[in-house]
């Protein structure tokens, strides 16, 4: 994964819900986001569930079409999704203001550039603008990746008032990705008083080695959406130089994206 590609992981939180709905969605998500099909057992594994309750509610995916059953018993996703998916993009309008302003970023830096909003601990990508250059990102629109170890999750952390911030990294696991990445809470929130000060924050090979960012937070008047936009590129192409050269640009763009929004989609309604 790249620093803005979409995280994942081998196991889904059994936590996220303890209601039937929250226990569906787990499983949903125990599917969805695995490398392929996925048999019983395996969902069993990363959803945590008891047997005959995810039995059940692998009947009630599949039935309303969110799951698909294979001949050889394993599940993928349905295509129920995919008209979920397109409605919930088409109904996006702050990926729809933002968009001018990352081509025009693109333009200028040749680069792959990105835009997220913040998710509990996660940075979940919205837009992305793929690179003029051979060798691009493997990132995908709609997943996530974890915000402590990311340029736009980063940027967006930065938005939080003290409170809500010391909150989301007490529930934040600290996984050490590659040599830089940060271990602690504490680090980390020395770095967001970094990029409070600047402006700007960036990814320097902390969520993968050889991919380097730079980003921004996107302030919303009135909004409580925390939000961001990037520039990355792999770390042979990208130096930290040329990053901090691009810096200004991209926070012009985050402010712009900010501005927009602010007037376009009204008080409160910066979210998607």
């Amino acid at each position: 994964m790249t620093d803005e590609a979409a995280g994942g992981g081998d196991e889904v939180r059994a936590e996220a819900g303890t209601g039937t709905l929250g226990k569906a969605i787990t499983v949903l998500e125990a599917v969805v986001t695995a490398d392929g099909p996925q048999r019983f057992t395996d969902i069993l594994a990363r959803s945590g569930q008891p047997r005959g309750t995810l039995y059940r509610l692998l009947s009630h995916l599949v039935e309303e079409g969110l799951l698909i059953q294979r001949r050889d018993l394993s599940y993928e996703p349905g295509l129920r999704l995919l008209t979920l998916a397109y409605r919930s993009w088409s109904a996006n309008r702050f990926r729809d203001v933002a968009e001018p302003h990352l081509q025009r970023l693109h333009e200028l830096t040749g680069e792959t550039v990105h835009l997220g909003i913040l998710r509990e601990t996660e940075i979940v990508y919205v837009d992305k603008v793929e690179s003029r250059q051979t060798v691009r990102m493997s990132s995908q629109i709609g997943k996530a990746s974890p915000a402590y170890c990311t340029g736009i999750g980063k940027a967006a952390l930065s938005l939080l008032g003290q409170p809500e911030l010391e909150g989301i990294l007490a529930r934040t696991e600290f996984q050490a990705f590659t040599p830089h990445t940060h271990r602690s809470a504490a680090t980390l929130l020395a770095e967001i008083e970094e990029i409070r000060r600047d402006g700007h924050a960036f990814d320097r090979e902390e969520h993968e080695t050889e991919i380097r960012c730079v980003a921004a937070p996107i302030l919303i008047p009135g909004s409580e959406l925390a939000a961001g936009l990037s520039v990355t590129g792999p770390a042979y192409r990208v130096t930290m130089e040329q990053l901090s050269a691009w810096a200004a640009a991209v926070r012009a763009a985050a402010q712009a994206v900010g501005e927009d929004a602010a007037i376009r989609l009204g008080p409160g309604r910066g979210g998607p």
